[in-house]
């Protein structure tokens, strides 16, 4: 019989795939906080390489859903993640005096 830990256990329903995978690049083009500078530091593949592995793994559908979130609201470029923080602590600011 196994022994129970006491410490919980957190089970991820899509866990991280291995680095240097497609399925990695997929993951992480997905993913809010990862910008595309990441992406490249990480794998070596730019960003219109990063959309031709999109382009080719996803459903046409899937890839324009993608698309059209990266390219109208995401912050997948570290300058505008940046410029995003800059204005959100500005409003913070205001709005506590």
């Amino acid at each position: 019989m196994k022994k129970k830990s006491f410490f919980p256990q957190t089970k991820v329903k899509n866990p991280e795939p291995k680095k240097k995978d497609d399925n990695w690049i997929i993951w992480a083009a997905w993913a809010d906080r990862i910008t595309f500078e990441e992406i490249k530091e990480k794998t070596g593949k730019n960003e219109s390489e990063v959309i031709k592995v999109m382009r080719k793994s996803l459903k046409s559908s899937s890839f324009r859903l993608w698309r059209k979130r990266v390219h109208n609201t995401s912050i997948k470029h570290r300058k505008k993640f940046k410029l995003q923080r800059k204005k959100m602590r500005e409003k913070i600011r205001i709005t506590d005096i």
